[in-house]
């Protein structure tokens, strides 16, 4: 057992706790170290450090915050190799995902430090002579950054960086599935020069730090990443003090394959997209729609490439499917395969669970056909390794039953025609649309959805303004 994460970051120091949380592999079941059960006391203790260095990191330059952002993203690729190990085996995602996923970090913490130094206000003109309008751009203050267990280093960037290149300051709750690589994280950017108490750590019970960081007005922002159940209830405790809050919640992302499209490109995009992670993505694909007229082509593909896929523990070499995080993901995954086969759809490869270890949170890659688009299969958010298959006759009826989702997180269809392009891009209501290509999460674009999928964006300008409050200043000169 490794312990060389049982700490936490408050006020520049590192923090042990009498109580802790155990953090095992999902690949395995083995117990590979334990982290903090932190106290309401040391969350209070971090709020107060992230508040009292609050005025001091605000009115540093951006140059030198962005400075201290390029020593962290510096230090991350350095210990690219050792932190995708850390990864791997505490979240079971394929090592060459893990490595890919610390190169992101580092991309998005690089981005958002030279976007903090054109964080620029306005000049408007005045309603008289005397009278000059100006509108700055402020920091928003202490900020609750929770975090999820699925890419448990991507989100720790895709938070963290914009809200300090922005001059705020942060308190991070990572996920207790993966609270190990976040700590990890962590320690590069307390390897660099910050000041104490900008950025602080804390792990444990989820609901008492989140209850703590709610009810102290001290914090004047939450950023989550989670499920939309868990989203609505933080909306409402957001509204007892009129806390600023985004949210990126659960999605049920659908592709939708047209005639004229490359169909060969498009099977390559969709099992990529479907598979990573494990099917653990919130914009992943959770079904594909197919024309009829192309459904058993676009299948043999999908089945073909599907069929390919190494399947095993993440660290060992070629793997490229690993385990699902825990035993209630596996359990809902075989309860939906299962609801679906009982209600007509017939399994065409895959659809149980593999022997790999005695853990048994492995999940054969699987494609489901006669699928329709009420099954439970389809409206819920697989979160695992299925990709269900619906036929449509028309381009309304597919857009049809892709709006019909309460969620609105990402949708993804493949066509060449360029009428149908533009159609389909409008009229899909999802924040985010790939066209002939399933890659969103770039540092430079704003990843976020609509309806239930959540509010605000991560990434971009639109990213960091999120962290940033506007101020209308108005003077009158004086003769």
């Amino acid at each position: 057992m490794d312990d060389n994460y049982n700490h936490n970051w408050i006020n520049g120091n590192k923090i042990t706790s009498n109580e802790s949380i155990s953090v095992t592999n999902p690949a395995t079941g083995e117990l590979i170290g334990e982290v903090p059960k932190t106290s309401e006391s040391d969350v209070n203790d971090a709020i107060q450090a992230a508040y009292r260095s609050f005025k001091i990191w605000s009115n540093y330059t951006a140059e030198y915050r962005a400075n201290i952002l390029e020593q962290w993203a510096k230090n991350l690729l350095t210990k690219q190799d050792y932190l995708a190990q850390i990864m791997s085996e505490e979240q079971g995602k394929p090592y060459a995902e893990a490595y890919g996923e610390i190169g992101v970090c580092a991309k998005f913490i690089r981005w958002n430090a030279e976007e903090g130094k054109r964080i620029y206000g306005e000049i408007i003109p005045p309603s008289s002579t005397q009278q000059r309008i100006s509108v700055i751009k402020q920091p928003v203050g202490v900020c609750g950054l929770i975090t999820p267990w699925n890419f448990p280093g991507a989100m720790i960037a895709r938070k963290v960086a914009p809200a300090l290149a922005a001059g705020c300051t942060v308190i991070v709750k990572p996920s207790s599935e993966t609270p190990r690589i976040a700590i990890a994280i962590f320690d590069e950017l307390m390897n660099t020069d910050i000041d104490n108490g900008v950025a602080n750590i804390v792990t444990g019970n989820s609901s008492m730090i989140s209850n703590t960081l709610f009810s102290n007005p001290n914090v004047r922002k939450i950023s989550f990443t989670g499920s939309t159940a868990i989203g609505k209830t933080l909306m409402k405790q957001a509204a007892d003090q009129v806390k600023r809050i985004s949210l990126e919640l659960g999605g049920n992302a659908p592709t939708i394959v047209l005639p004229d499209a490359n169909l060969d490109s498009a099977a390559d995009a969709i099992v990529e997209n479907k598979f990573e992670n494990t099917g653990q993505m919130c914009n992943g694909i959770n079904t594909v729609l197919v024309h009829e007229d192309i459904k058993d082509a676009i299948t043999e593909k999908i089945i073909t490439r599907v069929q390919q896929l190494k399947v095993g523990i993440g660290t060992d070499e070629g793997v490229q499917v690993g385990p699902l995080i825990n035993k209630s993901a596996v359990d809902k995954v075989e309860q939906l395969v299962e609801d679906a086969t009982k209600n007509g759809a017939t399994i065409k490869v895959g659809g149980h669970k593999l022997p790999i270890s005695s853990h048994g949170l492995f999940y054969q890659p699987t494609v489901i056909t006669n699928v329709q688009h009420t099954m439970a299969i389809a409206q819920d958010e697989i979160f695992g390794p299925v990709a269900p298959i619906i036929t449509f006759k028309t381009i309304d009826e597919a857009i049809g039953i892709a709006n019909s989702s309460q969620f609105g997180l990402a949708a993804y269809f493949f066509s060449n025609n360029i009428n149908t392009i533009y159609k389909m891009s409008e009229e899909l209501e999802f924040g985010m649309i790939g066209v002939n290509g399933t890659q969103l999460s770039v540092p430079q674009a704003p990843f976020g959805g609509i309806k239930e999928s959540g509010m605000g964006r991560e990434g971009g300008h639109h990213g960091l303004e999120g962290f940033l409050e506007l101020k209308y200043i108005s003077l009158s000169l004086q003769e």
